[in-house]
């Protein structure tokens, strides 16, 4: 393991001072893994006015988690978090400890932790591994130190945690693991929504985010309770050979790992049960689910406190996912217009999942052709810069003012607009001579 020299550093200077220290959790699991560690956290006999002793006076020490044992060394390479080693209290509300006792023992605190695969340091001697995270990490196992339940009950985010590792790892959750995940669900609603907001964000983003959606989703709809109906629901449709949850989870896991496709695929279907009817021959459709679906997940990302940027992206892209696509270009243009490359290039996405998730079958395989043809289109438009918008074309409303064609006002307005229809279609260039003349016939 490389251990960047700032972080060598800092250890050095606990370790002269008489304590022990090391590396310890995520940096150490994503250095075996042979990943670059976003961040290097310690842990150190020695006590939080000890560690900003050793620290001084090379670097500041910020009491950012006093309480808790922990203080953040900035280096100038980057701040660094020095935890006291310790063992935890009760959980009276099933999130943070009541309380902690310091230890001096390091297999006392790594003990504590949630998973076998964050439960190991890196001493002068080696790796500490006293919990097998090192073969969990060869068996791509996510399991808990010690009593799943008992860390379950302690913080109920640490099931959501174990779902998003399964998915960004790309493990498998480990069968007694996953049971007491499953047993303990119902205290996710004691877990704040920006904890659950962030936990699924990561989830949404991981190689093996539909694996664990299809899994868990009874888990997780203790977090968005959206999903529950979702579950099991039988769409009675040729079109689909998964359940509504199974379709959702698929078209993730189908998707692009980007941030609005993903979510909007996680929501793009959750108001088919409110809008399901059966037909005279008794299969199923959902007429409105996709507009109902964009209100339904601004409802759902407002709970989660999701961020506002994230709203507006994902909300088009549910409300649209259903819709059929303009195949020729003037039509493309529009839609470009309308919405701009990145959120079509996104609804382009989202189609094509989705799509990929139903069962296979001529029509899907006629709607996959349309979208490759929408899409090419308007790649074509885009990358060419085709106007399609009024503030894209070549003239301007001053300019009309100034040969006389009209004056400002509401015909101003009306008459750009339908200079951007006629070079949407074709039928005049975007110059300013062409425009101009074709203005002036119009003011006859």
């Amino acid at each position: 393991m490389e251990v960047p020299a700032h972080v060598e550093q800092l250890l050095a200077a606990l370790r002269a001072g008489g304590f022990v220290a090391c590396p310890v959790g995520g940096c150490v699991r994503d250095s075996l893994l042979g990943r670059a560690p976003g961040d290097w956290d310690l842990c150190t006999s020695a006590r939080p006015e000890q560690v900003k002793a050793c620290a001084a006076p090379r670097w500041r020490a910020l009491d950012t988690g006093i309480a808790h044992g922990t203080v953040t060394v900035l280096t100038g390479d980057g701040p660094v978090e020095v935890t006291t080693f310790r063992v935890e209290g009760g959980y009276s509300d099933h999130r943070r400890p009541d309380g902690v006792r310091f230890v001096a023992d390091l297999e006392e605190d790594l003990a504590r932790r949630d998973f076998t695969i964050n439960a190991m340091a890196l001493d002068e001697g080696g790796i500490v591994d006293p919990f097998g995270g090192r073969a969990d990490l060869a068996a791509g196992f996510i399991r808990c130190v010690g009593e799943p339940a008992r860390r379950f009950e302690e913080d109920a985010l640490r099931i959501l945690r174990a779902l998003r590792f399964a998915s960004c790892l790309d493990f498998s959750i480990e069968p007694a693991t996953l049971a007491a995940a499953r047993a303990a669900a119902p205290t996710l609603t004691r877990v704040s929504a920006e904890r659950v907001f962030a936990e699924l964000d990561k989830l949404l983003l991981g190689p093996g985010a539909g694996r664990v959606l299809a899994q868990c989703g009874d888990i997780l709809a203790h977090a968005v309770p959206a999903i529950g109906p979702c579950l099991g629901f039988d769409l009675r449709s040729p079109r689909h050979e998964l359940d509504l949850w199974g379709h959702i989870a698929r078209a993730v896991g189908l998707a692009p790992p980007r941030r609005n496709v993903r979510w909007a695929l996680l929501l793009h279907d959750l108001a088919k049960p409110d809008c399901f009817v059966l037909d005279g021959q008794g299969f199923g459709h959902a007429p409105g689910h996709a507009a109902r679906g964009a209100v339904l997940a601004k409802e759902v990302l407002a709970r989660l406190k999701a961020p506002g940027h994230l709203v507006q992206g994902v909300q088009p892209l549910v409300r649209w996912h259903d819709t059929p696509l303009p195949q020729d270009t003037p039509g493309v243009r529009r839609w470009l217009g309308r919405w701009g490359w990145p959120t079509l290039e996104d609804l382009i996405a989202v189609k094509r999942a989705d799509l990929l998730a139903h069962a296979d079958g001529p029509a899907i395989r006629r709607r996959l052709q349309e979208t490759a043809r929408f899409e090419k289109l308007a790649r074509q438009a885009h990358r060419r810069g085709d106007c399609v918008r009024v503030d894209q074309l070549a003239v301007s409303g001053a300019d009309l003012m100034n040969v006389g064609v009209c004056r400002a006002g509401p015909r101003m307005g009306r008459l750009l607009g339908a200079a951007l229809n006629e070079v949407i279609e074709g039928r005049v260039e975007n110059h300013p001579a062409a425009l101009l003349a074709w203005a002036r016939k119009q003011k006859r």
